[in-house]
């Protein structure tokens, strides 16, 4: 099992006003699964994403990690996980506006102890052509290709997506999805995704649905589409 949460509770406090994010979440994560999360705004998916991710801690759980309980991590021992463990894509691309494409990607795989080829992750994700090339000039779908590509460079054992086709319109999301379901086949990388489009869930090996901070359905996929001809929400 890669990562395992059992019991997952979070409450957000602000003053005496307390604001529970997850109710209790329990959930198993196999290597190479793509998962997809869906849910309203408000249902806790984005939390459980953060959590997951080392990017913020639960109140109550325990949260495993290959067998290992990081749940009650410091900050600086989160900070090793996501260092050696963990992609982000987030729908903003954060890219380096002084940096090249190239230049961006290195910026992620000098994070890593075991690095991927940089000329073939950017090659995977279309933009050999590009790689001389400025943020600023680039397309939307381009930029968030290049975050994919510096995310998967540091090699992550796990790749989290938060709503990674936000921005975009319906082409070039397309052409984002057909990049991550590509590299979950191709490197067997984790993928756990959260989204509001319903489409999306197609492309997933299993399909969580949330509300009110919990996952109140798991569907399992048992055909699964190409990414290019999911029906767009």
């Amino acid at each position: 099992m890669l990562l395992s949460a059992k019991g997952l509770k979070k409450i957000y406090k602000s003053g005496e006003v307390e604001t529970p994010a997850l109710n209790g979440v329990n959930l198993d994560i196999e290597e190479g699964e793509l998962i997809v999360a869906l849910g309203p705004s408000g249902s806790g998916k984005t939390t459980l994403l953060n959590i997951f991710g080392g990017l913020d801690t639960a109140t109550e759980g325990q949260l495993l990690w290959d067998g290992k309980d990081i749940s009650k991590y410091s900050q600086q021992e989160l900070t090793l996980f996501r260092r050696d463990n963990v992609g982000f894509i987030f729908q903003s691309y954060n890219l380096l506006p002084n940096l090249t494409v190239r230049e961006n990607v290195e910026s992620g795989a000098r994070l890593s102890k075991n690095p991927l080829d940089i000329n073939k992750i950017i090659n995977t994700v279309g933009l050999s052509d590009k790689k001389d090339k400025f943020p600023y000039q680039l397309s939307g779908g381009e930029q968030q290709r290049v975050s994919i590509a510096r995310a998967i460079a540091k090699n992550p054992k796990i790749l989290f997506c938060d709503e990674p086709t936000g921005a975009l319109d319906e082409k070039n999301s397309k052409i984002v999805l057909s990049m991550l379901q590509k590299i979950n086949k191709s490197t067997d990388t984790t993928i756990f995704m959260i989204t509001h489009n319903l489409g999306i869930a197609d492309m997933a090996h299993r399909v969580l649905k949330m509300n009110d901070g919990r996952i109140v359905e798991t569907k399992m996929n048992s055909s699964i589409i190409d990414a290019a001809e999911i029906r767009w929400a």
